[in-house]
């Protein structure tokens, strides 16, 4: 009678053993479905529909959307100046954290003070900040003033072509910056002391230790960052609209602010859809590539 009760129990327990792994992934499947894949569906279902002529009493169109979208010029100048604005932020936003974190990993004096002041930026508002970077450029801002200083001519920062873009994502690199140090200086804490004491033995200089050990150990990292900063950078938005408003002449309209202007302003919400359509096509494509660049090996199956 025993036996049988035991047998019984142990059933019981591989059984809810089985399962178990499945209820703690139910919250984050709840959430997953309710924040993304009913939003996602409902958004591909509205770009079939042409809300053009009416918001209220839409039309089906089929595919038109789409083929709409890749026969406008303004969504190839869009898509360009989303790309240039990946090619400014993302390389700063996944070195030059890296090279912050391996400095403050070392033992100065101080060190939180510095983290405190690199970390400030991360817990300042968006918009905060784009207002006040918006003043820094004025014509006749604190940049412009030091320039003035050297008998250099005034630049346009916010209405030159040339430099919206680049003025634009300065603030998306200045905000940026302390959050992707600190997600480094987690990761560098699991590098073997050893392998750096090991490298002080060889005599190993300061660049090729961390070449050597702690880029390797920690490339699953870079490969987060360079995902996450990646798709941070092709959803910009409030900057855009703070400062420039996706001008001049639509130097900085990136894709998410052109959804922004066609669904909110224009009201066609059937194009913004088939645009956000095609951005998370992007998104994760970008991402595929991030992650088989840097964990090809660990995903070799893929």
């Amino acid at each position: 009678m025993q036996e049988k009760v035991i047998i019984v129990y142990n059933k019981s327990m591989n059984y809810y053993k089985k399962y178990t792994p499945y209820l703690f992934l139910l919250p984050a499947a709840a959430v997953l479905t309710v924040f993304f894949f009913i939003p996602f569906f409902q958004t591909f279902g509205l770009s079939f529909f042409d809300y053009s002529s009416s918001i209220y009493n839409p039309t089906f169109s089929g595919v038109d959307n789409y083929v709409k979208l890749f026969k406008e010029p303004v969504f190839y100048k869009v898509m360009f100046n989303t790309f240039m604005y990946l090619v400014i932020a993302v390389p700063f936003l996944v070195i030059f954290p890296l090279f912050l974190a391996i400095l403050i990993n070392q033992k100065i004096r101080g060190i939180t003070l510095y983290k405190i002041l690199l970390y400030l930026p991360v817990i300042v508002s968006i918009v905060v900040a784009a207002i006040a970077f918006k003043w820094l450029y004025a014509s006749q801002g604190v940049l412009n003033y030091f320039l003035s200083l050297f008998n250099i001519e005034p630049v346009g920062w916010l209405v030159d072509t040339k430099w919206a873009l680049f003025s634009v994502a300065l603030v998306t690199i200045w905000k940026g910056i302390g959050y992707y140090m600190m997600i480094y200086l987690a990761s560098l804490m699991s590098v073997p002391q050893e392998l750096y004491e090991a490298c002080d033995i060889d005599g190993a200089n300061f660049f090729t230790k961390h070449f050597t050990v702690t880029i390797p150990h920690i490339m699953p990292t870079i490969a987060l960052v360079s995902t996450i900063s990646t798709i941070s950078a092709m959803k910009v938005f409030a900057e855009i609209y703070v400062m420039t408003k996706g001008g001049p002449l639509d130097s900085t309209k990136t894709i998410v602010y052109y959804i922004y202007e066609r669904a909110f302003e224009n009201l066609d919400l059937g194009y913004a859809s088939a645009l956000a359509v095609v951005l998370l096509i992007i998104v994760m494509i970008f991402s595929l590539i991030n992650i088989l660049c840097f964990e090809k090996n660990k995903y070799s199956d893929i």
